[in-house]
């Protein structure tokens, strides 16, 4: 069984972002018009194409097909993004969007919910993590790819949205209406009298602060003091760079967190650690899967460079290329790939992943027996860490 999930508030960000892209050379060549060779180009087969084409084309449906197939053929993550898709974008690292609310990757080669979002159109529907869909609005899904659904999925609040589901070898039509998604990236909770467990499903604009009030919370409920942190960052697919160095940074006393490196000087930074460990060296673990990318990967990486975490699970999925978002015309943008980032003893995690000290894959058993057996075993990763320690401190 193959598992890779993406999430419908992260399909749009996974990456890691925050590096400044000078504009000024790329609206300059754009200046340049027919005084450039290559625009010259550009504007003769545009202007070919607009007139003598068998079917009349609307000129700005092709320039945008030109732009989206220059930045598509860089990688994997450069794109051209329209005004829709940048209004996506914009709304995702925010946490607000229009949609359904669940969380769906390819399982088996089906689109497959992960999980629906508490409070959603998907959970108060009924819909269940496992749930197969195989059409919406009453067309098939065969041949589609995960973006273009993730796309059909989302829309304006109030419109209306049907899914055909297919679960305990049962099909059922289910409508739904969209509403607006607000999405809270960190939740929390203790696994028993001071262990506590946070998971962080995407890195937004305010998970940094999230993470450090979710902290403060277990450390309230446990008398001041935690005897060890699960840290969740599986099927996490990234988000802002900004907020995985300040999730970091809250778990470390010191030291490099990340670095990036690229062509452009304003792509060489380095990112540290201010003194202060909220958690005052308590032992971590920090689970991830094949669907742990970007910016998770940079936090995973951090920490077990610097002996902070055990790591759990499975190799990651190996995104360490930083993209920078950079408006373009006003409503429109580039995501363009800009840098690779290393971790703190200078590895890169690109088409490579993080290695987990701990492997842990998942055996021929449901999603939930699975979790079960996965943080008990953390659990007591952490409880030895804690008995260690206190021995240590007695020597």
């Amino acid at each position: 069984m193959s598992l890779r999930p993406l999430t419908l508030f992260g399909i749009m960000i996974s990456m890691v972002t925050g590096v400044a892209l000078g504009i000024v050379g790329f609206r300059a060549w754009l200046d340049q018009g027919s005084a450039d060779q290559h625009g010259r180009a550009f504007e003769e087969v545009l202007s070919h194409v607009h007139a003598n084409y068998v079917d009349e084309v609307d000129k700005q449906a092709l320039v945008t097909s030109a732009l989206t197939g220059m930045l598509k053929q860089l990688d994997d993550h450069s794109l051209f993004l329209d005004t829709r898709h940048y209004r996506d974008l914009q709304a995702e690292t925010s946490g607000h969007f229009g949609g359904i609310g669940i969380e769906v990757g390819i399982e088996d080669d089906l689109f497959t919910v992960i999980a629906p979002i508490d409070g959603t159109p998907a959970a108060r529907a009924g819909i269940k993590a496992g749930d197969r869909i195989v059409a919406i609005d009453q067309q098939p899904l065969k041949g589609e790819n995960l973006v273009d659904v993730v796309q059909r999925l989302r829309g304006d609040p109030g419109s209306p949205v049907s899914l055909r589901i297919q679960s305990d070898g049962e099909t059922r039509e289910v409508e739904m209406t969209r509403s607006v998604i607000a999405v809270n990236s960190v939740k929390s909770r203790l696994l028993e009298p001071g262990y506590g467990y946070v998971r962080i499903s995407v890195f937004q604009m305010g998970t940094g602060p999230a993470f450090q009030a979710a902290l403060k919370e277990l450390l309230r409920n446990s008398g001041g003091q935690l005897q060890g942190l699960v840290l969740d960052l599986r099927d996490n697919p990234g988000g802002v760079l900004q907020a995985s160095v300040a999730v970091t940074d809250t778990l470390l006393d010191a030291g490099l967190i990340v670095y990036t490196d690229g062509r452009l000087a304003s792509s060489k930074l380095r990112y540290r650690a201010a003194r202060g460990d909220l958690l005052d060296a308590a032992p971590v673990v920090v689970l991830i899967n094949e669907g742990s990318a970007s910016a998770a990967e940079i936090v995973a990486g951090a920490l077990q460079d610097h002996g902070r975490a055990t790591v759990m699970g499975t190799r990651s999925y190996g995104k360490g290329s930083v993209q920078s978002v950079v408006p373009v015309s006003g409503d429109q943008a580039i995501k363009l790939t800009t840098a690779y980032y290393f971790t703190p003893n200078g590895r890169s995690i690109h088409k490579a992943g993080i290695v987990p000290d701990l492997p842990h894959p998942r055996q021929d058993e449901s999603r939930q027996a699975f979790d079960a057996r996965l943080l008990a075993e953390a659990v007591a990763v952490l409880k030895q860490h804690s008995a260690d320690r206190l021995q240590a401190r007695l020597l």
